[in-house]
């Protein structure tokens, strides 16, 4: 097995530390029994090594089931990126490696300010349940 070199382990003890704490966190929800998950791996570990400014974590669904079931994961890989603890991309599937640089990228360049404006206006066009 090889090591996690740049990216981090996350579990339902250090998740909401790790989102609070910084700014711009990846989050790739995954399992050993899952073969895309495994292809995708060295690809994330790879965009994690290129960007040591951000947080690359790991969820594995096996053992946190409750990570997974918050987030309503239903197939794994999903990628998901957290900027200022708002969720700003989730998308299941294996990434290739272009679509994974260019994802970061337009998340890098996001406006924060009018991504919480259009998230509150979401929330506020949301019929109540």
């Amino acid at each position: 097995m090889y090591a996690m070199s740049s990216t981090v382990e996350l579990t339902k003890e250090n998740f909401d530390q790790t989102v609070t704490d910084n700014e711009f966190v990846l989050i790739d929800f995954w399992a050993d029994w899952c073969g895309p998950c495994k292809q995708f791996a060295p690809v994330y570990e790879k965009a994690a090594e290129e960007n040591p400014d951000l947080v690359f974590g790991k969820v594995d669904t096996e053992a946190q089931p409750e990570l997974a079931a918050a987030f309503g994961i239903q197939s794994i890989p999903t990628l998901m990126i957290v900027r200022d603890q708002v969720a700003v991309f989730a998308q299941p599937g294996a990434l290739p490696e272009a679509a994974l640089t260019d994802v970061i990228g337009q998340a890098r360049n996001l406006d924060m300010d009018e991504v919480r404006k259009a998230v509150a206006e979401q929330q506020a066009q949301q019929p109540a349940e």
